[in-house]
């Protein structure tokens, strides 16, 4: 944990005593803590952080697909800062589904084209958009794609209702690919789901469909995206995230005409490191007073 973080936890909880450990650092003898905020990165020197009286590990970021869950005893507690991005992620998406309506950037121009106030462009207005996953990503998709007239499907593990939003919890993976015209991926990266946009999916889109994906790479089989994008079948691939990362150089994702690849950086905004470190506040918050941490791990699901 760095000094910037340690200091600012520590003026938020003068109370509370905080010491900052580097990725490296030996640790001395009588250094005890209830509390751990770190994060995959810092791997190597897990198992001696979580055996030092450790009871809650909070993960600094949003995804716990790299997180070694078999460090952690029964006891222990695992929290993340799930829903950190979900505010720019969904605007990266929104933004990548008007891009494909509106043919951009290839309907820019410039010299002059041969025909003057012609186009044929697509809208969102009753474009049919479907959700895989509905977590606090998944939701904030929805809510801004609603206005521009969308309908929406979304597809989660858990048959739960999609409270305060016109959207519609399907249990059928399959049906919803056939029927939407925009598939977006927002589910986390879990066993259940590697590969979960595989052949199967593939085959019964489209035509014309458009794949959006800002989870993780491992979700979508690439290897089966490039026939479905080649056959037309998918007409279109926008991927913030891929595997691995980062691509080697000459991978045919980065020249494929028909894909939009971006280095995974749809979760960036001006106040990204706020939002991260503002839920572990809060969580921090919550502990101190003995209520219930809320962005608590499944460790058996993986999210």
């Amino acid at each position: 944990m760095g000094h910037r973080i340690s200091g600012e936890i520590a003026q938020a909880f003068p109370d509370v005593e905080v010491r900052a450990v580097g990725s490296g650092d030996a640790l001395e003898d009588d250094a005890f803590g209830e509390v751990l905020l770190t994060g995959h990165w810092f791997a190597h020197d897990l198992p001696t952080l979580v055996d030092r009286g450790v009871r809650w590990v909070h993960n600094f970021g949003t995804g716990v697909d790299k997180f070694p869950f078999d460090l952690l005893a029964a006891d222990q507690v695992l929290t993340c800062s799930r829903g950190a991005g979900a505010g720019p992620i969904s605007e990266w998406v929104i933004t990548q589904l008007l891009a494909f309506e509106k043919r951009l950037p290839t309907s820019w121009i410039t010299e002059p084209p041969e025909h003057w106030n012609q186009a044929e462009l697509g809208t969102l207005q009753g474009s049919r958009v479907g959700i895989i996953g509905f977590g606090g990503i998944g939701r904030a998709v929805a809510e801004r794609v609603l206005p521009f007239g969308s309908v929406v499907q979304a597809y989660r593990r858990r048959a739960l209702p999609a409270d305060g939003i016109d959207v519609e919890i399907v249990p059928d993976l399959l049906a919803m690919a056939e029927w939407c015209d925009h598939l977006v991926v927002t589910a986390p990266a879990t066993r259940e789901t590697h590969h979960l946009v595989g052949p199967d999916v593939l085959a019964v889109l489209g035509p014309g469909a458009h794949v959006v994906n800002i989870a993780r790479g491992e979700l979508v089989d690439q290897e089966a995206l490039r026939p479905a994008l080649d056959d037309g079948r998918v007409a279109l691939a926008s991927l913030d995230t891929v595997t691995p990362e980062p691509l080697p150089e000459g991978h045919w994702l980065y020249t494929h005409p028909q894909v939009h690849l971006s280095p995974h950086i749809s979760w960036s905004s001006p106040e990204r490191y706020d939002r991260i470190l503002g839920i572990f506040l809060e969580e921090l918050a919550r502990w101190e007073t003995g209520e219930p941490l809320e962005n608590v791990v499944d460790l058996s699901a993986g999210y």
